[in-house]
């Protein structure tokens, strides 16, 4: 029986061993470090934290989250356990006076990270993050949505890189989106695709959201401007002021739509549709004086995303073509 038991206490122990990891710490920036864990339920990592060296001959007490831990821990050097996702920021503070000297930042990634819950997934196809570019001057941006039940989510680390040089970028000020600038790129080949990363953080666990592309896979080009009707039902525009120049490098081609008055754009029952045209002139050649006009631009060599359409609401007596 005596056997049996220690036999039972060994094999407690043992499980309780196994669940405690040592490894899977990495350091994402400056005072900030990620516990990589299978799962969440039932993990535990212990984790060394430093208040630095600086401090080495200083007594000193350690707070989580801005509370002092229970039981107090004291030194310069700890260790903590991380149990499950409950991380957090770990500061270290004098003895003697409470003065704040440092921190560390601990959170918890589930790995493989593909159990998000903190972004929206827009589409199979395009994943959580939505890339655009107005052109080739090396400018992008790209924007997420959070979900509901994370909406108090925040962005802790941007990285954005091409081959071996990293581009720069500013998060917007709502923190749903990030403008970078890639200023080696302007109208050179493009021989290596652009890699970004979002890491975001929600109650200490972070996800990161990564997309690849190259600029001219999201080049999108403004809707058309000065759109307008001539002679009778003869249709102008112009290229848009954000595109490049010269036009005859940078050339677009242009989809007409011609609809039932009261139509979309994005509507399949048209009157008439022009496959593809360089020109920026067209003319309406129907009977029907009362009808909808739709014109789009795509990049014709790199065939990227459609710009959004321009239209024209045409009537017996009126002729609408403010931009909307």
């Amino acid at each position: 029986m005596h056997s049996f038991l220690l036999l039972v206490l060994w094999a407690a122990l043992g499980l309780t061993s196994s669940n405690i990891h040592q490894h899977h710490i990495e350091t994402l920036m400056d005072n900030a470090l990620v516990l990589r864990v299978p799962d969440s339920v039932g993990s535990m990592v212990e984790v060394p934290l430093t208040c630095g060296a600086a401090y080495q001959p200083h007594e000193v007490f350690w707070k989580k989250n801005g509370e002092e831990l229970t039981p107090a821990v004291q030194g310069n050097h700890i260790t903590v356990l991380v149990k499950e996702m409950k991380a957090g920021n770990y500061s270290c503070h004098l003895t003697s006076t409470g003065e704040y000297l440092n921190h560390t930042l601990i959170l918890v990634q589930l790995d493989p990270d593909n159990r998000t819950v903190i972004l929206e997934e827009k589409s199979p196809q395009e994943g959580h993050i939505h890339c655009s570019a107005l052109n080739y001057n090396g400018s992008f941006h790209c924007n997420w949505k959070k979900t509901q039940q994370r909406s108090h989510a925040t962005v802790l680390l941007i990285k954005a890189s091409r081959y071996q040089e990293e581009i720069s970028c500013v998060l917007d000020a709502d923190g749903s989106g990030v403008l970078c600038q890639d200023v080696e790129c302007p109208y050179k080949e493009e021989k290596h695709p652009i890699h970004l990363t979002i890491y975001m953080i929600s109650h200490f666990r972070l996800e990161a959201y990564t997309k690849s592309f190259y600029l001219r896979e999201i080049v999108r080009p403004e809707k058309l401007p000065n759109l307008h009707i001539t002679s009778g039902q003869v249709f102008r525009w112009d290229y848009p002021d954000t595109w490049e120049k010269p036009q005859t490098y940078f050339g677009l081609h242009f989809q007409v739509k011609v609809l039932q008055s009261g139509q979309s754009c994005n509507s399949d029952n048209f009157i008439l549709q022009n496959n593809l045209t360089e020109e920026t002139v067209f003319d309406v050649n129907i009977k029907s004086k009362k009808y909808v006009f739709c014109v789009r631009a795509q990049d014709k060599h790199a065939r990227g995303p459609w710009s959004h359409w321009s239209q024209c609401i045409v009537t017996k007596n009126n002729v609408d073509c403010h931009l909307r």
